[in-house]
């Protein structure tokens, strides 16, 4: 598989309510991550439909499965989390400064 094609899968997991729901909890959950339980917790999901919205962000590579006992423990893949932004912003503003509101006044403006 080449970038292109692990970045659109990457943009296709999360472009759904549920899964960028998920990714973001497990996100902010930091490495130690979260069990699926307390996801589907979170979430307000029952445990079947979480586990297909977690399977789908698995298989783009944005979260890691870990067992811990009978529990299964998802952190998210931060190497990889880094990497899709990093694609979507190496040619941000012709490799100027856009960080701040004032370069985003001026493109807009040119």
């Amino acid at each position: 598989m080449n970038q292109s094609d692990d970045i659109v899968a990457a943009l296709s997991a999360l472009a759904q309510a549920h899964r960028l729901a998920a990714f973001r909890a497990l996100v902010a959950a930091g490495p130690a991550g979260l069990a699926a339980g307390e996801i589907a917790l979170r979430l307000g999901l029952p445990p079947s439909s979480l586990s297909f919205h977690l399977a789908q962000l698995e298989r783009a590579g944005l979260i890691r499965p870990t067992r811990a006992g009978r529990s299964i423990i998802y952190a998210a893949d931060f190497t990889a989390m880094n990497a899709l932004v990093g694609y979507l912003t190496e040619n941000c503003c012709g490799g100027g400064d856009c960080s701040s509101a004032t370069a985003l006044t001026e493109r807009n403006v040119a």
